[in-house]
């Protein structure tokens, strides 16, 4: 397999050169389990995942909560049969805990050193793998584990080269303040779309100043940015796909979701491109925004939002943006990144 060459960008205080976009296999863990997507065809996520390592994307972002183990058995599936040479980087989590007796039940946040240590030895065997490129607290620990305590021990990990790089998911400014004192944070994973745009108000700076990386997930905020999403598909999503209850899907939100998405149209005709290869080169024009970790569930998918690693959007397009992000009145949080920034 000869991957085709993307554009790389460095991440963060890692020795990473990563695509513009990566991988996301949350949706791929599968149903019957609380934030599942529903029902998937693993052959399908399978050959999703190949065919994005084809297409030349370098990293895939997993965690162990997504199907309760099976997202990344499937990720290790997937690359069995790629050379060890042409592999992408494996980012995953840990500290959430979930009850093997109840697998729709919210999962426990665990902080704890013994539990994220057993997490670690889990993922590497559900991997395959001997080390984790990227070693991530999925969310903050709410089992009394201090962030101080639990980031020392993610910490302890890259020391002793069982990881090769930490990173912060859903852990706001306070948060990485108060983890920064123990260790550098390497990495932030926030949620990060032109629907929920607050990272950029206060996280974003303070990530910049300190020299994190920063990988936006849900970039087209778990496919309404598609182009492809109606208010019929939103009334048809069955009961175990999490977006069945999710507020970005139904109601007056919906509306002005869907009516954002359709004014992006038009700079995608201008770029001939799609609706969502245009969101998710929104996410990633800030300046500080490494890369986007975008789903897919097979390969034509990721053909529908590749070209955002080398789409280049104009001051004219963030201005159209904006003004559609206004008067539609869709998400909240700034509306256009400063592209002087980046010079």
């Amino acid at each position: 397999m000869s991957a085709r060459s993307l554009p790389k960008r460095r991440l963060g205080r890692t020795d990473f050169d990563i695509t513009p976009v990566g991988f996301g296999a949350w949706a791929i863990g599968g149903p019957d389990w609380g934030w599942g997507w529903g029902s998937q065809d693993d052959t399908r996520s399978i050959a999703a995942i190949r065919h994005a390592v084809e297409r030349g994307i370098n990293w895939i972002d997993t965690a162990p909560v997504y199907g309760l183990g099976h997202s990344e058995q499937i990720v290790r599936e997937a690359l069995s049969t790629i050379p060890r040479s042409q592999r992408p980087l494996i980012f995953t989590k840990a500290g959430l805990i979930w009850d093997p007796d109840n697998r729709n039940a919210l999962p426990a946040r665990i902080g704890n050193a013994q539990s994220i240590r057993r997490e670690l030895e889990a993922s590497l065997k559900r991997l395959g793998v001997d080390v984790i490129d990227l070693y991530q607290v999925h969310w903050p620990a709410n089992d009394g584990t201090p962030v101080e305590e639990y980031w020392a021990t993610f910490a302890e990990l890259k020391k002793e080269g069982k990881v090769r790089a930490i990173g912060l998911s859903n852990h706001d400014r306070a948060l990485l303040e108060r983890a920064a004192t123990v260790a550098p944070v390497d990495v932030v994973q926030p949620p990060f779309s032109a629907i929920k745009r607050q990272f950029a108000r206060a996280d974003l700076p303070w990530v910049q100043a300190h020299g994190s990386g920063v990988i936006a997930y849900s970039p087209l905020q778990s496919g309404l940015l598609t182009g492809a999403f109606t208010p019929a598909r939103a009334r048809a999503l069955p009961h175990d796909d999490w977006r069945s209850r999710d507020e970005e899907f139904s109601g007056e939100a919906l509306h002005r979701n869907l009516a954002f998405a359709e004014g992006l149209r038009p700079i995608a005709a201008r770029h001939k491109t799609t609706v969502a290869a245009i969101a998710a080169a929104w996410a990633i024009s800030w300046p500080g925004v490494t890369g986007a970790i975008i789903g897919a569930r097979e390969p034509l998918q990721i053909d529908g939002w590749i070209d955002a690693a080398t789409l280049a959007l104009t001051p004219s397009d963030l201005d159209d943006i904006e003004d559609m992000l206004l008067a539609t009145r869709a998400g909240s949080g700034p509306t256009r990144p400063d592209l002087a920034e980046a010079a």
